[in-house]
């Protein structure tokens, strides 16, 4: 099981891939929103900012997301860091129900190139 510092290590790596990026990617990316990733078999959530590319403004807290953010993921911390290295395709762990993505209809349209 992935501990709670190799998922804060993948997302730094997702938060670096993202400003990396480049073409519909980074356009994808290039939004302002508030953003949760709840970490269910570690009862962790990891919070923060989308913005132009980046994530920021990262905190961890026990438990359930705190307030609703505009995008919200749920999954293991195993399939967090599976996903970040390549190992996990996310199309096909959303669809088996490991991976639950929340967000407006805009922005659900603007992800599928990210994810």
């Amino acid at each position: 099981m992935a501990t709670t510092e190799q998922c804060r290590a993948a997302l730094e790596r997702l938060a670096r891939n993202l400003a990396e990026a480049e073409g519909d990617v980074r356009s994808a990316a290039a939004v302002e929103r508030s953003i949760s990733c709840h970490l269910t078999d570690l009862d962790t959530t990891f919070t923060g900012r989308l913005v132009h590319g980046r994530i920021e403004d990262v905190a961890t807290v026990p438990g359930p997301p705190p307030e609703r953010a505009q995008i919200r993921l749920a999954m293991t911390g195993d399939d967090l860091v599976s996903m970040v290295e390549g190992r996990l395709d996310f199309a096909r762990a959303w669809a088996r129900g490991r991976v639950r993505l929340e967000a407006g209809l805009r922005d659900l349209l603007r992800l599928r190139s990210l994810l």
